[in-house]
């Protein structure tokens, strides 16, 4: 099977205390580079859910975002810190002591006071546990949308694959056409010039213009780059960079084609095929 580096999931997951969303994001890349982008309260989290997705991961710029909204109206969700509260009266019984005339500290004030309640009320084994069970889950749907992706992809591959086919078939009986065109030619203008024609030197000159003009070697390696991709293809498995430089050697077979050639049909022809492999890159 072959994955595509593309891909899109999320995975929500209810709990008493809110809503965990996870969502992963992927695009090509030469390796694999995982980015995430989690609250605070989750940074612990990240040496773990990196180890579990490079175990299923090989390649692409893949962004892990998080989010966890909290459950409204519940009642756990915002706890007093005690301690902190009565390091407050302490403090607030010190400075009355020092300046009777201030202010004592009011419910709104304390209330207001950094760190007074405490949201972050999940305990950290279950934190994690939480968070390891919703990204595999995102990390199934991930890679069967990869596979759907990649699937796709290998059909739209094979369908280039055979128009380039079918190009080069072409391309290979206007050869020998274009030979006698030149032989033709060749004679008229050696008999305009001389009373008689020497068919040396007709033997010469087309000799010379068949070796200008013969493609059999760079349609024999086109050849050769088609089956290899088709094969890769259909074995699937990490095929990209291979692809990348199999795209390379055909680029270079269609140009060397298209510079030697000396007839129109055979221009348009590794036009077409550059067209192709541009597409299939």
């Amino acid at each position: 099977m072959i994955y595509s580096m593309t891909g899109y999931a999320v995975a929500t997951k209810e709990s008493p205390h809110g809503s965990l969303n996870l969502e992963l994001r992927s695009v090509n890349h030469r390796y694999l580079d995982i980015q995430f982008r989690l609250p605070e309260k989750f940074r612990s989290l990240e040496p773990t859910m990196r180890e579990i997705m490079v175990a299923r991961l090989n390649r692409g710029r893949v962004d892990c975002y998080i989010s966890f909204n909290q459950q409204s109206g519940n009642e756990d969700m915002q706890q007093l810190n005690t301690v902190l509260l009565q390091r407050l009266l302490k403090l607030n019984h010190t400075v009355r002591t020092a300046l009777p005339d201030s202010p004592n500290l009011g419910v709104a004030d304390i209330l207001r006071w950094p760190g007074i309640l405490k949201t972050d009320i999940l305990p950290t084994e279950d934190l994690c546990n939480l968070c390891k069970e919703l990204l595999r889950t995102a990390l199934d749907e991930f890679a069967a949308v990869r596979a759907r992706e990649g699937e796709k992809l290998r059909v739209l591959l094979l369908e280039r694959l055979t128009k380039m086919r079918q190009l080069a078939t072409k391309a290979s009986p206007r050869i020998p056409a274009l030979l006698t065109a030149f032989q033709e030619k060749i004679t008229v203008r050696l008999s305009d010039a001389m009373i008689n024609c020497d068919d040396d030197r007709i033997r010469q000159e087309l000799a010379l213009f068949a070796s200008k003009i013969d493609v059999d070697e760079e349609l024999s390696r086109l050849q050769t780059h088609l089956d290899e991709v088709e094969r890769i293809l259909i074995k699937g498995g990490v095929v990209g960079k291979r692809l990348d430089f199999l795209m390379q050697e055909l680029n270079r077979e269609a140009n060397t084609l298209g510079s030697k050639s000396v007839d129109v049909e055979v221009s348009k022809i590794s036009m077409e095929l550059k067209v192709l492999i541009e597409q299939m890159r």
